[in-house]
């Protein structure tokens, strides 16, 4: 297995069409962009982290506060979903392998919960989490893999601050970790790029995690800006690929995935957590930024599009 390393650079960015002239005025005016709609509120509690790497070259596009840890939600699945993959590759598990739901009740996102089936293949159950993370499929895998298995692969892969830190629970007390999964946008943007590029653990593990996570039904948050049918957007669409993954909370949100374009493909993660006692329309300012950062990533690649046929760009030469 071939580790990646988790740390990324800063590199410059792009805008619309109106703002090319801003563009040319230096890499810092770039560089605050693409995330202008990410501004931390003490008020409301609102923090964030984001950044945006170029996958091939790993220079970083974009980023505000990159190195703050924050609860993720269901981004810590990807860290399952990557040992299981393994487990496959090595023939510890047999992805055709039933699994019984038992008599576990868990609520929210899924659909093997409201389902007759009693049973589900492996390879299923990882489609479920990829698909509509799942969280009675997570359980289960979690229950085949280990909590402590996934944790030996995000220490594998680099990771220092992210971590699937427990299983899904419908409420937590005090004996749980008080959130599902944390994470730096540092560390998640840079583990998309090593997956987008066959590194994280190999080529295989990396392009079956892909193809599982390229279900996602979920482009309600960065992914929103690219127009992509939500339940069928594992084919370029406009020139556009897309896969991602979502977590959601009552006080999180977060988007971490990859978008090709004809010219270059960026790796992202946006992460948003605000207080407990924060007014409600809190989520709609988080979800607005989040989108707005999106159409700001959209403009990046159709930018890049159109200057492609006009001026030759050395490879991993700045936007």
């Amino acid at each position: 297995m071939e580790a990646f390393a988790a740390a990324g650079a800063p590199v410059a960015q792009s805008a619309e069409a109106g703002d090319l002239k801003s563009l040319q005025s230096g890499f810092e005016s770039q560089r605050g962009y693409v995330f202008q709609a990410l501004v931390d509120d003490a008020r409301t509690g609102l923090r964030w982290s984001a950044r945006v790497v170029d996958v091939a070259s790993g220079e970083t596009l974009a980023e505000h506060e990159p190195a703050r840890v924050l609860p993720t939600a269901s981004i810590g699945k990807i860290l399952l979903l990557l040992e299981l993959s393994r487990r496959f590759r090595t023939r510890e598990l047999d992805p055709s392998a039933s699994v019984d739901r038992g008599d576990e009740q868990v609520a929210d996102s899924g659909l093997w919960q409201v389902l007759d089936a009693a049973s589900l293949t492996l390879g299923d159950a990882a489609r479920l989490v990829g698909a509509v993370s799942d969280n009675l499929a997570t359980n289960v895998l979690l229950d085949t893999v280990g909590l402590h298995a996934v944790a030996r692969m995000a220490t594998f892969l680099g990771l220092r601050d992210t971590a699937l830190l427990d299983r899904v629970r419908d409420e937590r007390g005090p004996r749980h970790p008080l959130a599902l999964s944390r994470g730096s946008a540092a560390e998640l943007a840079s583990l998309a790029a090593a997956v987008e590029r066959g590194e994280a653990v190999d080529p295989d593990v990396s392009a079956e995690v892909r193809g599982w996570l390229s279900l996602g039904t979920d482009l309600s948050m960065v992914a929103s800006a690219f127009g992509l049918d939500p339940l069928a957007h594992r084919d370029p669409d406009r020139g556009i690929a897309l896969w991602n993954k979502t977590g959601t909370d009552a006080r999180v949100r977060a988007d971490v995935g990859v978008v090709r374009g004809p010219q270059r493909a960026v790796a992202y993660a946006v992460l948003a957590e605000w207080a407990p006692t924060a007014d409600t329309g809190v989520r709609d300012v988080v979800l607005e930024a989040m989108r707005d950062t999106g159409r700001r990533l959209r403009s990046l690649l159709d930018r890049d599009t159109s200057t492609a046929g006009r001026t030759a760009r050395a490879p991993g030469s700045r936007l």
